[in-house]
This record gives structure tokens, C-alpha cells and sequence, in this order.
């Protein structure tokens, strides 16, 4: 099987649903001319043309609102919103239209829209710029919400987001675009709701998603090494949960490590954590623990940056936490 980046995988994901959907377009800052800020969309101009490939202005609450429009009569459209940290600007859009929509008439009318949001700190972006914000976006009913770690995720669950009847919010690690991993040739699709066993261990269950997901494999490499074998279980979608592979593993192992780059305060692990203490309490043999990033504003400082959220060392202790 061949392997390209993260970065590719999503540019193959969005050119494969544009040809073989017409109804499929592409919106954002910068997505025609320039070819995205990430250089996802380079050369779609050209191929699409400018009435599927738009470049907007710097208005995120106004394009994500005609990209809300134009699913309710029947297009697809994928928004790019550069930074997730802009989406707040647009939540109306995303929060009283889209995910109400289907809901408040009575299934007469679906959003079949992707909004693509790159998220996540450790790129010097400072604090307006490095925030990891799908706690906002899950705690929403009406919206689904994926955050694929490797790229062969990132290519099969785009391509299932955008054939979606219902509103999907992709967040994107922009420090994943680089990566590189395996995807096949021929077309794939990962289905949303369905978490992924990356790696199978028989004493500890570590949750994870997205970035934090690489950083989880390297620690159970090393905690092997120690004679611990952890499971890593990677949610890819966080809304729909797959709670069955989490019961399944949580069984098995009995403790648990839920991780996330986010700030702790009233992250999504939290949810996972309850979740398992609600409904997989008689399996446990420790109180779950969350492993997150520090509940301040991500600094601009490069030394400072790298302390705020978790890495392979964090993971690792918190494993060992468990296992006192």
C-alpha cells in the first residue's frame, strides 16, 4: 500500500466527492486562488471551477451561513474554517441552524454539510490560534463530530462526513498535515460511529483522538517495555461514541487512561470519563483518569507552548497512576 501525508489524504478525500458528486463544493478563505492556507485545495480552481470552488472573505459567520443555505436546497458544501478557533464567530450559523434544522422540521429538510475546522496547539500559533475546541461542538445535539488521527481516518471518514445527511464538524490537527501513513489506492470509506482499536494491550485502556492518539502508541511502546501492555483505543469519531468498543476494552483491562490535548476544564474526556464510571463502574479496579492540557491560554513562548498539553510522558505517568 503506498503511503502520503495526513494533508494529502484530505486533498484526495475532497477531489475524489467533487467528481463523483456535482453537488459537492468547496468554500473558504483562500481555498480557490491560493489553494487553502494548508495547501489542501491547490489546482481545484482550475479543475472546478469558481461556482464549486469559492473563495470568501474574511467573514467565517457569513459564508458558513450561505453554506447552511445552500445544503437546505439540496448542495453539499464543505467549509473550511482556517483556524477552529474562528468558529465562534459563526455559531449561530452552526449551532441554531444547522444542527436544528432537520430537527425543527420534522425531517423535511437536512444539512448535508462538513465544516472542516484545523485545531490544536504546538505550531506557535499563540493563543488565538492553537485552541482545541470540539467539547464545544459535542455538546450540541444535531451535529456529529470527528477528529481522525493517521491519515488513512483522515481520507474514509471526510469521504463518509461528506456523503452525510446530517451536519458534520471535522477537526484537523494541523500538526497531523505532515504525517504520513498508509492508504490504499482505491477508494475507502471509514464509517462515522466506529472507534478503532490502534494498538491491543490486556492492562490498562488508554482513550484517545486526534494528535494525542501518536503520542499514546510511542508511550505504550516504551510502557511495554515495563511490562505494561496498554490499549489504545482511538475514538476517531467522537459524535456518534462507539461506547462498545469502550465497554468491550474497559472489560478487558479494567482501568483507564482518557486523554486530550484540550484544556481539562470541561473537556470531552470528562464526558468519556463519566460515561465509563456510569455505566462501566463494576469493571473498574482504579477511579479513570484523565490525562489534558493545563487550563490556561496556549502562550506564544515555544518552551511554554510545550507545557501545556500532554505528551508521551504524561501519558505514561498517568498510566502508571492507574496501576498503583
Amino acid at each position: 500500500m503506498r503511503t502520503i501525508t495526513y494533508g494529502q489524504a484530505i486533498s484526495e478525500a475532497l477531489r475524489e466527492e467533487m467528481l463523483r458528486d456535482r453537488s459537492v463544493l468547496i468554500m473558504g478563505e483562500d481555498m480557490g486562488v491560493l489553494g487553502s492556507v494548508f495547501g489542501l485545495t491547490k489546482g481545484f480552481l482550475e479543475e472546478f471551477g469558481p461556482l464549486r470552488v469559492i473563495d470568501t472573505p474574511i467573514s467565517e459567520s457569513s459564508f458558513t451561513g450561505m453554506a447552511v443555505g445552500a445544503a437546505m436546497r439540496g448542495l453539499r458544501p464543505v467549509v473550511e474554517i482556517m483556524y477552529v478557533d474562528f468558529t465562534p464567530v459563526c455559531m449561530d450559523a452552526i449551532v441554531n441552524q444547522a444542527a436544528k434544522m432537520c430537527y425543527m422540521t420534522g425531517g423535511q429538510i437536512s444539512v448535508p454539510l462538513v465544516i472542516r475546522a484545523p485545531g490544536g496547539a504546538g505550531r506557535r500559533n499563540a493563543g488565538q490560534h492553537s485552541q482545541s475546541l470540539e467539547a464545544l461542538f459535542t455538546h450540541i445535539p444535531g451535529l456529529k463530530v470527528i477528529a481522525p488521527a493517521t491519515p488513512y481516518d483522515a481520507k474514509g471518514l471526510l469521504k463518509s462526513a461528506i456523503r452525510d445527511p446530517d451536519p458534520v464538524v471535522c477537526i484537523e490537527h494541523k500538526l497531523l498535515y505532515a504525517t504520513r501513513g498508509e492508504v490504499p489506492e482505491e477508494e475507502h470509506l471509514v464509517p462515522l460511529g466506529k472507534a478503532e482499536i490502534k494498538r491491543k494491550g490486556r492492562d490498562v485502556t488508554v482513550i484517545c483522538y486526534s494528535r494525542q492518539v501518536l503520542f499514546a502508541l510511542e508511550a505504550a511502546e516504551e510502557l511495554s517495555a515495563e511490562g505494561i501492555e496498554a490499549e489504545i483505543v482511538d475514538l476517531r469519531t467522537l459524535v456518534p461514541l462507539d461506547w462498545a468498543a469502550i465497554e468491550s476494552s474497559v472489560k478487558k483491562t479494567h482501568r483507564v487512561v482518557v486523554v486530550q490535548e484540550a484544556v481539562k476544564r470541561g473537556g470531552y474526556a470528562a464526558e468519556i470519563a463519566a460515561q465509563v464510571m456510569e455505566n462501566a463502574f463494576d469493571y473498574l479496579d482504579a477511579p479513570v483518569k484523565r490525562v489534558a492540557g493545563l487550563n490556561v491560554i496556549p502562550p506564544f513562548s515555544p518552551g511554554l507552548e510545550d507545557l501545556i498539553y500532554p505528551h508521551k510522558q504524561d501519558i505514561m505517568q498517568g498510566v502508571r497512576e492507574v496501576l498503583r
